[in-house]
């Protein structure tokens, strides 16, 4: 799964699963930018990935702010000359059940998870569209297809991320460009490091494979996604949760 030549774009790369796809795309040959809140963070995983051999580059975004994400998507293009690949990762939660969920927590949260990739595809549409190849790639999650009691935000959010990984990949899929996203069951990150001793095991039953997914089990699928060998894939949701949800 080559990916020389190719530039790739990670939201949310400073940790957790966009750290891991950022990793794993510069292995298999692309440049990466690698876009995050955390400047110490980013400047750590572009020592990494450059010693070991990749090339890559860190530019700071809070991609809830729309200005922003042009300013720095401009930046980008600028530095490494194109965008081939966008893999919109950056994700937040504001848990709460419904009846005291405040509006603050609901906004924050479809902003940073969904409208932000809408924006960020935005960005980087037309010159894939120019160069007739491009590869979209969102990172869902189990929750946006079964819902969760007590985040109805980020099931909402995440959920309305597979809409727009299918209406995209119907809008552009004439021009060689493809739109995919992966659906993360229960990974180990910082997201799921806070969750009680209770609730891990209660998960670990839901899983038939009887284990928490590592972000490297979600990157190695969306470098798959990215490449060539997936050139006929799009519009499809690929669940990465060991079984958790089937059919």
């Amino acid at each position: 799964m080559s990916l020389s030549g190719r530039v790739a774009l990670v939201t949310g790369a400073s940790q957790g699963i966009g750290h891991a796809c950022a990793v794993k795309l510069a292995g298999a040959g692309a440049s990466v930018a690698v876009v995050a809140r955390n400047q110490q963070k980013l400047d750590e995983l572009v020592a990494q990935i450059s010693a070991a051999g990749g090339k890559a580059a860190a530019f700071v975004l809070d991609v809830s702010d729309e200005e922003q994400i042009k300013s720095v998507f401009k930046s980008v293009l600028a530095h490494f000359g194109k965008i081939d690949i966008l893999v919109n990762n950056a994700g937040i939660t504001r848990d709460q059940l419904v009846m005291r969920m405040k509006r603050a927590d609901w906004d924050a949260v479809l902003s940073t998870n969904l409208t932000s990739a809408y924006l960020c595809i935005q960005q980087v549409i037309s010159s894939m569209l120019k160069q007739r190849w491009g590869r979209i790639i969102n990172v869902t999650s189990v929750f946006g297809q079964t819902g969760q009691a007590g985040q109805a935000n980020y099931a909402a959010s995440k959920a309305g991320l597979i809409g727009l990984t299918m209406a995209i990949a119907r809008e552009v899929g004439s021009r060689n460009i493809t739109c995919n996203a992966v659906a993360p069951g229960f990974i180990e990150t910082a997201m799921t490091a806070t969750l009680s001793d209770e609730i891990r095991q209660a998960g670990l039953k839901a899983i038939p494979l009887g284990r928490i997914g590592a972000p490297d089990d979600v990157a190695g699928a969306v470098c798959f996604l990215a490449s060539d060998e997936a050139s006929y894939i799009t519009g499809h949701v690929l669940n990465i949760n060991g079984g958790m949800l089937m059919g």
